[in-house]
């Protein structure tokens, strides 16, 4: 829908929405531009107070890919006009507690009645002009790093359908409510040669990687079996847990994608899932890889090497185990 749109000429928008990039940047003075982006969503888990944490990490997530800093917010909430006010509290504390953890200020906001809870935020950040990691700078040969292990569409499926264990709730609840604050800090202050970053939210690894692979013009080798998984993931794949928006993942971009002979299947379907406050994908000169996973490691962040970027071919992505 976006291609139908007249275009705006304006110098001075650095990243706009023609790479699918996660938010807009628009400088305002030589060493100075804003970061902007906005994201709501339904309930994904049943404590109130957790699902406004949910909805601001994901929130904030988009300007800390961009290698910014969230300064201000604004509240979006759409609530029934006959629902437990008690319940909209929560909501809203738990969203206030990630903001205050991300040193960004809610400065308002705005509310309509919905028969259907949504909460979000628009949020907006600073970067300098030169210091933007968007998505399209990723060259060949350098290695991806991902921070955060993916299976939260999956397992959010099974928690709706009440058949989701607790050690699996746990395990995605404590993603979807870390901060990529810490992980794009390391990455910012590391001084490495970071060519291109993104989040992996509801496009899954694989619909992220696509737009990371498209707007760079190159292609992406991913070892799928270092791709990390919440505990839970591969199980609620094979029970058949899988969300609408993993079907439309998958039926949108498996065609740039060749498998090796022996993936699994599970395996190739959690590529797809969409991901609620997903980890950064980040794309680095080969060179300087380990020493960005060892400042993530010291930093405490988890991160996995899955794969490497190539010159451009067919197939786009490939998966090579």
């Amino acid at each position: 829908m976006l291609g139908k749109l007249a275009r705006q000429h304006d110098p001075n928008v650095l990243v706009g929405f023609d790479t699918a990039d996660d938010a807009g940047v628009y400088q305002i003075m030589p060493e100075l531009a804003l970061v902007q982006t906005v994201d709501f969503f339904t309930p994904i888990v049943d404590d109130p107070y957790i699902f406004g944490q949910i909805a601001a990490t994901n929130s904030l997530s988009d300007v800390y890919a961009m290698g910014g800093r969230p300064m201000t917010a604004m509240t979006l909430v759409c609530f029934p006009e006959d629902g437990d006010f008690k319940v909209l509290e929560e909501m809203l504390a738990g969203g206030l507690s990630k903001m205050i953890e991300a040193g960004c200020t809610v400065v308002g906001g705005h509310s309509i009645r919905d028969p259907e809870i949504k909460l979000g935020y628009s949020v907006t950040g600073t970067v300098h002009p030169k210091r933007v990691l968007a998505n399209s700078g990723a060259k060949p040969g350098d290695r991806l790093i991902f921070t955060k292990a993916i299976g939260t569409g999956v397992i959010s499926t099974a928690i709706k359908r009440g058949k989701a264990e607790m050690a699996w709730i746990r395990s995605a609840v404590h993603a979807m409510t870390t901060l990529n604050k810490v992980a794009a800090e390391a990455v910012i202050a590391s001084g490495f040669e970071v060519h291109a970053m993104t989040d992996v939210t509801g496009f899954g690894l694989i619909g992220h990687v696509r737009e990371v692979a498209k707007a760079s013009g190159v292609s992406v080798r991913l070892d799928a079996s270092q791709v990390p998984l919440l505990e839970g993931a591969l199980e609620c794949v094979r029970l058949g847990y899988i969300p609408g928006g993993l079907k439309a993942n998958r039926e949108f971009a498996e065609c740039a994608v060749e498998y090796a002979d022996h993936v699994a299947g599970e395996l190739r379907t959690l590529l797809y899932d969409p991901q609620t406050a997903g980890g950064l994908l980040i794309s680095v000169a080969e060179n300087e890889a380990e020493q960005l996973n060892e400042a993530l490691r010291e930093a405490g962040i988890q991160a996995a090497s899955i794969g490497y970027a190539i010159e451009e071919k067919t197939p786009l992505i490939q998966i090579l185990s």
